[in-house]
């Protein structure tokens, strides 16, 4: 009988939704960060890199292309469809700064890429991590009364705002440590 009483207690995962019932919160069992929700760094000392430092840990001046910066989002090793029709896209948006429904539909057209490809992976994503902002004007047309609603997207610095925020952050935490075990050594 206490066996019985333990198990309805501590109830297992269902396997179907993956969720336990924690009162009034529910939990979902970890399997890992999603792909979607992920970016990929590889080790900073690695040949995909460029160097980004010098001996003494200083930043050097060297920018990264579109193609380096894309490789953190779509990592060129294991998502190269992607990273490929990402890297054009943003190249076109940089030289026009912004595009509109038309200017998406002839990019995939005059490239042979996938409707599905482009549209459910790669503009997602890209807006996801904040490498692009996706605005929509609603337009209702006078004569028939029915809503419009063009797409306009253009770059943003949300992307380097970010990880500029995440940078200076650790550095700070590295410089405080490093003042603090100089002020305990003297």
């Amino acid at each position: 009988m206490v066996d019985q009483e333990q198990d309805n207690e501590n109830p297992k995962p269902d396997t179907e939704n993956s969720k336990l019932d924690t009162g009034n919160r529910k939990l979902i069992a970890s399997r890992g960060v999603p792909s979607s929700e992920s970016i990929y760094l590889p080790p900073h000392y690695s040949e995909e890199l460029r160097s980004f430092q010098d001996a003494s840990e200083n930043p050097t001046r060297n920018l990264w292309s579109v193609e380096e910066v894309a490789n953190f989002v779509f990592s060129k090793k294991y998502q190269s469809t992607y990273h490929d029709v990402a890297v054009g896209f943003m190249k076109l948006l940089a030289e026009k700064t912004s595009l509109d429904g038309a200017d998406l539909s002839r990019f995939v057209s005059e490239n042979s890429i996938s409707k599905a490809t482009f549209y459910n992976r790669v503009l997602p994503r890209l807006r996801r991590v904040g490498m692009i902002k996706i605005e929509r004007d609603t337009i209702i047309a006078a004569e028939s009364k029915r809503k419009f609603r063009p797409m306009r997207i253009s770059l943003s610095k949300t992307f380097g705002n970010y990880l500029m925020k995440i940078g200076d952050s650790w550095l700070a935490i590295v410089d405080d440590a490093r003042s603090r075990k100089k002020q305990t050594q003297l």
